[in-house]
């Protein structure tokens, strides 16, 4: 097999394959690395962890179709070191040559037959056709939802996030138990009426680079994988098997207490208390009353920081608590100005919207404090 390719073009290949690369090369060596084939004019660059697959495609000058599989964080560092312009890379028995100007490097090759296999674009047995989709707003979507996701694989199922058919569109929902997101999309179909699937986060993580930049995603679903074609890269991910929490029956149908204020002011208010938290469980407290929102974080370790923030409250006064790191996600998934907190009372959970549309809520859990 060789090829020669730019420079960029190919680094940007190595990098956007590599994303899938993970710390599983231990166990399996090959998975520390990214593979490489070359077909005529392409080359296809793919990463894999077993459950999560990217492969990129890049215009290449082929002389001898081929695979390889190289180190993947090794021959991205290679290629990004070497000078602008044609980068040529050549196989041989057990080496892999990478030539530009008066640099050149020979990298041992990893087993390429024990290289998983690559998905192919089409997943497996479709449960709906091929959907294209506007990339920035699933991106804006996954923004708000995937952030509430769990990132504890010891509950494999609060580690993906939902994606379900609803009577207006689609609904993308995640939760760790602490914090529920729900995101709608009006207007989109992609499952067939009370269908779901439950897609890792990770992946959508992942998802969410490609998006950057891109105008759209073609999405196919699967019995068992998602793909996602993102220009000449596609994303391909196992789904989570199992079921998901009914987060229904934890959104209350009203609220009798409500606060609007102003996004900007909140965020950098809870940002300067939240200097005094030196503790995961120190919560910071929020006293809900007319005109006014008083903010507190106090420790014992450190001392105790206030701050009020001009606000519009209707409702009974009380003090209500949560997490603010929780609290802060929450209120920069928010889009436009102005936010709405919605309560109940200090123990029961507590909803997060914007003011410009109801196609987005953050449920938040309050910390009991005494």
């Amino acid at each position: 097999m060789r090829f020669r390719s730019e420079r960029d073009s190919l680094v940007e290949a190595l990098s956007v394959a590599g994303r899938a690369v993970t710390g599983r090369g231990g166990a399996l060596p090959v998975l520390s690395g990214v593979r490489l084939e070359v077909a005529g004019e392409q080359l296809h660059a793919a990463g894999s962890d077993l459950d999560l697959s990217i492969q990129a495609t890049v215009a290449v000058a082929g002389s001898g179709d081929g695979v390889v599989v190289v180190p993947a964080r090794l021959v991205t560092d290679i290629v990004r070191s070497l000078p602008p312009g044609a980068v040529n890379v050549e196989a041989g028995d057990d080496e892999v040559g990478i030539t530009s100007g008066r640099s050149h490097f020979s990298v041992r090759m990893l087993a390429a037959a024990e290289f998983p296999r690559v998905p192919a674009a089409a997943g497996d047995t479709a449960l709906a056709d091929a959907v294209t989709l506007d990339a920035a707003e699933l991106a804006d979507a996954l923004r708000q939802v995937v952030r509430a996701a769990s990132s504890d694989d010891a509950r494999p199922i609060l580690t993906g996030v939902l994606m379900a058919a609803e009577e207006r569109g689609l609904r993308l929902v995640a939760t760790d138990s602490y914090r529920l997101a729900v995101r709608d999309l009006p207007g989109t179909s992609v499952l067939r009426e009370g269908q779901n699937v439950l897609v890792p986060s990770k992946a959508l993580s992942e998802l969410q680079r490609l998006l950057s930049g891109a105008e759209k995603v073609t999405l196919r679903l699967g019995e068992h994988d998602a793909s996602f074609e993102v220009g000449d890269v596609r994303l391909t991910t196992r789904l989570i098997v199992g079921d998901f929490p009914n987060y229904r029956q934890l959104i209350p149908s009203s609220y009798p207490n409500r606060l609007v204020v102003g996004k900007a002011q909140l965020l950098e208010a809870v940002r300067r208390v939240k200097l005094l938290v030196r503790d995961a469980t120190t919560p910071v407290r929020m006293a809900l009353g007319p005109d006014t929102l008083g903010l507190t974080v106090v420790s014992a370790e450190v001392g105790q920081a206030s701050e009020e923030v001009d606000a519009r409250y209707e409702g009974a006064e009380m003090t209500v608590a949560f997490n603010p790191g929780y609290l802060i996600e929450g209120a920069e998934a928010i889009s436009g100005d102005e936010i709405v907190l919605d309560t109940q009372d200090a123990l029961r959970p507590a909803v997060i919207r914007g003011t410009d549309g109801d196609d987005y809520l953050y449920l938040l859990m309050p910390v009991r404090v005494s």
